[in-house]
């Protein structure tokens, strides 16, 4: 790729378009008015209020954020891997989610439970299309929707994963209609299921390509079940290439960062905009910090989030997206570069999934991919589940206050701050 005369012509570009020096006032404007100055006064003022008020949150979020043993509070205060731009024909907009599964079949007693309970108490439907109606308002605008499907999807006998005595074994499939059910997310959208995980074999080999299939059928793009990038096209022409890694020697192994590195620049080399979605890191309200080391989870190797990120951005992604915690973690705004979110959290998991907080707190990540292919906006809509399978957006906003402390935390020259909008602001724009 002729990435050198790409990015000086986009520099030729950016100074031609450089608008001239606004003219010096008129001396008759040099001093302001006394009304123009109080509403200056008031402007300052509603601003220190509103700084007072998230410094706040944040400090109250930060203190509930249990801090790891092995946390990393010293990294870079920025970082040089600047994105090269690449010609894209129109601004792409992705909405991404952490984690769904959309009900099991292979836990009958807690199926039923779950079902009489959706039924009798909450008066709700557990129907896969029901369970996904909630979350529909917030992808709207997407070009691509993507989501972890943290479940195979089938029907009928299957093999046993779990021993008869284990203690954390959990085996999830989902019935036939969550694959129509995850197309229906983004009805305008392209829809992405990343299969790189730890579910998506939990009715076996077999299980997984019927899942495959099933998610084929319905017109979802699947990734991560090989090492190939996931090509989904845009409506003005381009191709995004989608590549999911996760901490197995089944599926693209993200504790190999050589090897994330060379498939993430082999599909950049092709196509103009690379986006990667890592299921790494230790799970539950312990994990909610970022190590810059190998994350463990029941005594198994999940994977370094900051290396696979460094290899995967190194590569040429331009958007990385995390899950697999099962709690929010920092999102990362390099200088110039790409947008890192380490984990979304749980978004819809109607299983026998702990949900106490902050565990029952997700976020949609929603970014816009400019015509240099790079991130130029991006937003964060916070969810809550009440309960298994239920979803809503959450209206007390806790996700921005705890992605601003652990940001600071975590990344302190590079971490994203949200503002109380939900807006992402790049660590150099402070």
């Amino acid at each position: 790729m002729l990435r050198a005369p790409l990015f000086g012509a986009a520099l030729l570009t950016l100074a031609a378009c450089t608008p001239a020096p606004a003219p010096a006032p008129s001396p008759a404007r040099v001093h302001p008015t006394a009304a123009e100055r109080a509403a200056a006064a008031r402007d300052d003022s509603l601003r220190a209020a509103r700084q007072a008020q998230e410094e706040a949150d944040a400090a109250r979020a930060a203190r509930s954020v249990p801090i790891g043993r092995f946390a990393s509070l010293a990294r870079p205060a920025s970082r040089l891997d600047s994105l090269l731009p690449r010609p894209v024909r129109a601004p792409v907009r992705v909405c991404a989610g952490g984690d769904v599964t959309l009900g099991t079949n292979l836990d009958t007693a807690w199926a039923n439970r779950a079902s009489k309970h959706m039924r009798e108490t909450l008066r709700r439907s557990d129907a896969p299309a029901s369970l996904i109606a909630p979350l529909r308002p917030l992808f709207v605008g997407a070009d691509v929707a993507l989501v972890n499907v943290e479940s195979a999807i089938g029907e009928g006998p299957s093999p046993s994963k779990c021993g008869p005595n284990s203690t954390n074994c959990f085996a999830f499939r989902a019935p036939l209609a969550s694959a129509r059910a995850i197309r229906s997310l983004a009805p305008r959208a392209q829809v992405v299921g990343n299969l790189a995980n730890n579910h998506a074999r939990d009715a076996g080999r077999a299980g997984q390509d019927s899942t495959v299939a099933a998610l084929q059928r319905a017109g979802v793009h699947v990734s991560g079940d090989d090492t190939l990038p996931t090509l989904v096209p845009t409506s003005h022409g381009d191709t995004v290439a989608v590549l999911g890694f996760y901490t197995s020697y089944d599926t693209p192994d993200a504790r190999d960062t050589a090897e994330v590195r060379r498939l993430v620049a082999r599909a950049a080399d092709q196509y103009p905009i690379v986006i990667v979605t890592m299921h790494l890191g230790a799970e539950g309200r312990r994990a909610q910090h970022t190590m810059d080391s190998a994350e463990v989870f029941l005594g198994i190797n999940r994977g370094n989030p900051v290396a696979f990120a460094e290899a995967a951005v190194r590569g040429g992604a331009t958007l990385v997206i995390g899950h697999g915690p099962h709690v929010l973690r920092a999102v990362e705004w390099r200088a110039h570069g790409a947008l890192v979110a380490y984990s979304l959290g749980n978004l819809l998991t109607y299983g026998p999934f702990v949900l106490h907080e902050p565990l029952n707190r997700g976020a949609v990540l929603c970014a816009t991919i400019d015509t240099t292919g790079r991130v130029s906006s991006a937003m964060l809509v916070p969810t809550v589940q009440r309960s298994a399978g239920v979803v809503m957006r959450d209206r007390s906003r806790r996700a921005f206050a705890l992605v601003n402390a652990l940001g600071r935390a975590d990344f302190p020259g590079s971490a994203a701050r949200v503002t109380t909008r939900g807006a992402l602001t790049p660590a150099e724009r402070r």
